[in-house]
């Protein structure tokens, strides 16, 4: 649950330093989702986010299963 995230700002959340809240009252430095993405990609997964505003924001990330034995 939350604010969501309009769908003219989906495109951008990815973007290093991007924030929503030009006014830059949140706190933050826009640097989260960019980090996750770059983490998520270094292990072959994916990052997916669907939002509606006034409803909140999912953010689904799906990693491959390791195949290799330890």
């Amino acid at each position: 649950t939350g604010i969501g995230i309009s769908k003219t700002s989906l495109p951008y959340i990815f973007e290093a330093f991007w924030r929503w809240d030009e006014a830059r009252t949140t706190p933050g430095f826009g640097l989260g989702l960019t980090i996750a993405q770059k983490i998520v990609q270094m292990h072959d997964g994916n990052i997916d986010v669907t939002s509606e505003v006034g409803q909140g924001t999912v953010i689904r990330v799906i990693l491959p299963v390791a195949t290799d034995s330890i």
